[in-house]
């Protein structure tokens, strides 16, 4: 990247689930021209998401391949176990489990369950190791209507 410091933002989820969520924060992600690396340790999750990106609206899809796939470094959006950087990818999506090394990523964004405990304790922790390593961090909470509020 530019050298800048990756940004880490944390998205909590209150309403909503990943697989609601994670298509808009895509499609905003590759508006801005970007590739997105979008990490679970959980391959049937990552199943989920998969069939989830073809089909959630009609009208619509999100260019994207899973890692295990011929050419991955072709998507525009790559669904991994691990975080190597396959597609050159400017964000990072981490839906479970951590971010480990953040560089080559200008943006990581953590989307984390509000109503599980264990989630929240997780993203405490990255959150003060994110800041105590010198990266930007931002707060996003889900609205009280559609959408989401920047809380720091």
């Amino acid at each position: 990247m530019n050298g800048e410091p990756c940004e880490v933002w944390f998205y909590h989820l209150e309403r909503s689930s990943v697989d609601q969520v994670l298509p808009e924060l895509l499609e905003k992600t590759l508006a801005r021209g970007w590739r997105a690396l979008v990490r679970s340790e959980d391959p049937g999750l990552l199943e989920q998401l998969d069939e989830k990106l073809w089909t959630y609206r009609d009208e619509a899809f999100l260019p994207h391949g899973l890692a295990v796939e011929p050419l991955p470094e072709r998507q525009p959006v790559l669904l991994s176990t691990d975080g190597a950087n396959l597609n050159d990818a400017e964000a990072l999506f981490v839906v479970d489990g951590e971010p480990g090394d953040l560089a080559g990523f200008a943006r990581c964004i953590l989307i984390f369950d509000g109503q599980s405990e264990p989630a929240v304790i997780a993203a405490r922790g990255v959150w003060t190791r994110s800041k105590a390593a010198g990266h930007p961090v931002a707060y996003w909470r889900q609205g009280e209507s559609r959408g989401w509020v920047k809380q720091g």
